[in-house]
C-alpha cells in the first residue's frame, strides 16, 4: 500500500468515525474530509468542487424545491386524510393503507417530509380510534424507505447509483428501471410488518410524545408530570409588577417559573365584570387584578410572589390549560430544524410565537425544570402552551417543526388554497418528461422547481431555498471528492480486490451478498448517500474484475443503502417517530433488525432476475 493510499484510508476512516459519533454535523464532516484530501495533496481543488458541480447535487437540490410545493399546498396531507376515510374505522385497513400511501409518496418527494406531515393525521386518527400511535408510526417510517426503491429519484443512493455507471462508461438507469424492486420491497415489507409487526412493533408506547394530541389536560398533565406545578399569583393594587411587561420579569432566570396565561377582568357593554384569558407573550402587561397563572414548584412561585408583594391564591387547576382560544401542542424538531443545537431559553418561542413552553420529552424522558439549558436534539418534544393561533402560526415552519396538535386549521387553508391540483399537475408533468427522457433528468426537474414557484405553489424564490435540505446537497457535494480520491489512488481497486479475495471464490451472487450486507451494515450508522458514494464505484469494480455485469451489483449497494431499520439513527424517519412514538432503541432493533433479514433475501432473489448478471 502506498502513501497517497494510505492517506486515504486514514481520512476515510476517521470521517467514518465521525459520522458514527454523530456530534459534528454530517455535512460539515464531509467539507473537513474533503478539504483533508485537498491539503494532503490527495486531490485537486478542482477535483474537490467538481461535486458541487455534479448533475445529482442540482438535482437533489431542485427535488426539495418540488417535495416543499407539494407540501406547501396541502397535497399530500389531503391525501393522507383520504386514506383515513377510506379505511373506516379499520386497523388493519388503515395500516396498510397507510403504508402504501407514504410508500407512493416517498417515491417521489422527501420521504422525511411525508412521515412529518402525516404525523399530526397518524396522531389524530388513532386517538379517535383508541389506539396507540406506535402502532403504525413506525410501519409508517420504515415504509417510508420502501418507497424510495421505487423510482430513480425515491432516495438519493439510487441516483448515485446511476450516475456512478454513467462515469464508468455504462449506461444511466431509466426512471423506472427500480420499479419492480421497488414493488417487491413494499409487497414484502408491508405483508411482514402486517402479520407480525404486531408481535415485533411496540403496540403500546405509553406516554409518547405526541400521544398529548388529542388527551385531555388531565392526561397531558399526567404524560409530562405537571400535576401540582401550576399555581395562580394574583395581582393587588400593592403590588410592584404593575405596568411590567413579562420579558422584563426574566421569571424563568431569577425564579425558575414560566408565565403560562392571565385572567384579566373587564367590564362588558352591560358594565358587567368578566373575565378574560389571555396569553402570556413576551410583551403582555401586568396589570392592578390580572391572575397569572404561572407553572413552577411551589417553593419558587411562592418567592416570585413574596417578591412581586402579589397573593399567591391556590394551585392552578389543569382545566384552565385548555380552552376556545388558547391550548396546549406538542412540537417535534425536524431533521435539519435551525432549532436544533440551540438551549431551549434561546429558541424565544415567546418572543417569536407567543408561546410558552411547559415540558420537554427526550426519549421518553420528561422534563418539567432546569431544561432551559439543554441543548435540542433531533427527536426532541416540547409541550407549549398558547393560543391556537399561535400554534397554527409555528405549525407553518414545517422545515423546523412538526406540530403534534390542532393541526386541522392548517390542513383547511392549505386546501383553500386552491394550490393542491397545480402541484399535482406540475410534479406529473415532471414525471411524465423523465419516464420519456424528453430532457435530461435534471433538466426536467429544475423545470418543475421553477414551475413550482410561478405558479405560487411556492411563495418566492426565498421559500424555495428555504425548503432545500442544504445539509444533503452539501454532503454529497463534499463526498464526492472521496470517491474521486479513492479512485485515483487505487483506494477502489484494492477494496474491489479485498471483497474477490474473501468472497470471490463463492460466485457472484456471494459478492453481490457481500455488498448489500456491507452496505447495510454502514447505513445503520452513517448517511445512506455517504454509503452509497463509498460502495458504488467498489461495487462496479468489483464486477467488472470477476466478469459479470456491474448493474447487480450497484443496484444492490443502492438498495441496501435504503434498507436501515434497525436503529433510530439509520434514517431521518425514524428519527422522527421514534419521539412521537415512544419507541426506545431496542424497539427499532427487535422489528427492525427481522425486516431487514427478511428483504435481503428478497432482494438475493430478485435483484438478479430484474438485472441478470
Amino acid at each position: 500500500m502506498n502513501l497517497e493510499l494510505f492517506l486515504v484510508f486514514i481520512i476515510l476512516i476517521i470521517t467514518t468515525i465521525m459520522f458514527i459519533w454523530g456530534k459534528i454535523r454530517s455535512d460539515l464532516v464531509a467539507v473537513m474530509s474533503m478539504l483533508a484530501l485537498v491539503l494532503t495533496g490527495l486531490i485537486t481543488v478542482e477535483d474537490a468542487l467538481a461535486g458541487f458541480s455534479n448533475n445529482i447535487v442540482i438535482m437533489i437540490a431542485g427535488l426539495f424545491v418540488v417535495g416543499a410545493g407539494i407540501f406547501r399546498t396541502g397535497l399530500a396531507e389531503m391525501a393522507g386524510r383520504m386514506v383515513v376515510k377510506w379505511a373506516k374505522g379499520s386497523e388493519t385497513k388503515l395500516l396498510v393503507m397507510l403504508m402504501l400511501l407514504v410508500a407512493v409518496l416517498s417515491a417521489f418527494m422527501s420521504n422525511t417530509g411525508t412521515v412529518a406531515v402525516l404525523i399530526p393525521v397518524i396522531m389524530s386518527v388513532a386517538a379517535s380510534m383508541k389506539l396507540s400511535p406506535s402502532k403504525f408510526l413506525m410501519p409508517v417510517a420504515f415504509a417510508s424507505s420502501f418507497g424510495g426503491v421505487l423510482t430513480l429519484i425515491g432516495t438519493p443512493p439510487n441516483l448515485i447509483a446511476s450516475q456512478t455507471l454513467a462515469e464508468y462508461g455504462y449506461d444511466r438507469l431509466a426512471f423506472f428501471d427500480f420499479t419492480p424492486l421497488g414493488i417487491i420491497t413494499i409487497a414484502v415489507g408491508v405483508l411482514f410488518l402486517l402479520f407480525f409487526g404486531k408481535y415485533l412493533v411496540k403496540g403500546n408506547a405509553g406516554a409518547g410524545a405526541g400521544e398529548g394530541a388529542a388527551a385531555s389536560p388531565e392526561e397531558l398533565m399526567s404524560f409530562y408530570k405537571l400535576s401540582g406545578k401550576l399555581h395562580q399569583v394574583k395581582i393587588g393594587s400593592e403590588s410592584n409588577l404593575i405596568g411590567e411587561e413579562l420579558q422584563d420579569l426574566r421569571l424563568p432566570d431569577k425564579y425558575n417559573v414560566y408565565a403560562l396565561h392571565i385572567d384579566r377582568k373587564y367590564r362588558d357593554k352591560s358594565l358587567r365584570t368578566r373575565t378574560r384569558q389571555i396569553s402570556a407573550k413576551a410583551d403582555t402587561e401586568i396589570k392592578q387584578d390580572d391572575t397569572i397563572f404561572i407553572a413552577g414548584s411551589k417553593e419558587d412561585v411562592d418567592r416570585f410572589a413574596k417578591d412581586a408583594d402579589a397573593l399567591m391564591e391556590k394551585q392552578g387547576e389543569e382545566e384552565t390549560l385548555v380552552g376556545r382560544r388558547i391550548g396546549v401542542a406538542e412540537i417535534l424538531f425536524t431533521p435539519h430544524s435551525k432549532f436544533l443545537n440551540r438551549q431551549i431559553k434561546d429558541v424565544n418561542l415567546r418572543e417569536t410565537f407567543g408561546l410558552n413552553i411547559i415540558g420537554m420529552n427526550r426519549r421518553g424522558k420528561y422534563f418539567f425544570e432546569d431544561w432551559g439549558g439543554k441543548k435540542i436534539e433531533f427527536g426532541d418534544a416540547l409541550l407549549v402552551h398558547g393560543q391556537w393561533k399561535d400554534i397554527e402560526e409555528i405549525a407553518k415552519e414545517e422545515q423546523d417543526v412538526v406540530v403534534v396538535g390542532k393541526t386541522g386549521e392548517q390542513a383547511s387553508q392549505a386546501k383553500a388554497s386552491g394550490k393542491a391540483p397545480v402541484a399535482a399537475v406540475i410534479m406529473l408533468a415532471m414525471l411524465t418528461l423523465m419516464t420519456f427522457e424528453i430532457f435530461a433528468p435534471v433538466t426536467s426537474v429544475l423545470i418543475a422547481a421553477v414551475a413550482m414557484v410561478l405558479t405560487g405553489c411556492l411563495r418566492n424564490m426565498n421559500d424555495a431555498y428555504s425548503r432545500i435540505n442544504w445539509e444533503s446537497v452539501i454532503l454529497i457535494g463534499a463526498m464526492l471528492p472521496m470517491a474521486t480520491a479513492l479512485e485515483q489512488t487505487g483506494g477502489v481497486l484494492f477494496l474491489s480486490d479485498l471483497f474477490i479475495d474473501t468472497l470471490g471464490a463463492l460466485g457472484p451472487l456471494a459478492l453481490m451478498a457481500g455488498f448489500y450486507i456491507s452496505t447495510m451494515l454502514f447505513s445503520q450508522f452513517i448517511s445512506n448517500t455517504a454509503t452509497a458514494v463509498l460502495f458504488a464505484p467498489i461495487a462496479i469494480t468489483t464486477a467488472v474484475q470477476v466478469g459479470v455485469s456491474p448493474y447487480p451489483f450497484v443496484i444492490a449497494v443502492a438498495v441496501a443503502a435504503s434498507m436501515a431499520f434497525a436503529t433510530p439513527v439509520a434514517s431521518p424517519p425514524n428519527a422522527l417517530v421514534m419521539t412521537a412514538g415512544g419507541y426506545s432503541f431496542i424497539d427499532f432493533f427487535r422489528a427492525g433488525l427481522p425486516l431487514q433479514i427478511v428483504l435481503f433475501i428478497a432482494m438475493m432473489i430478485g435483484i438478479p432476475i430484474f438485472f441478470p448478471m
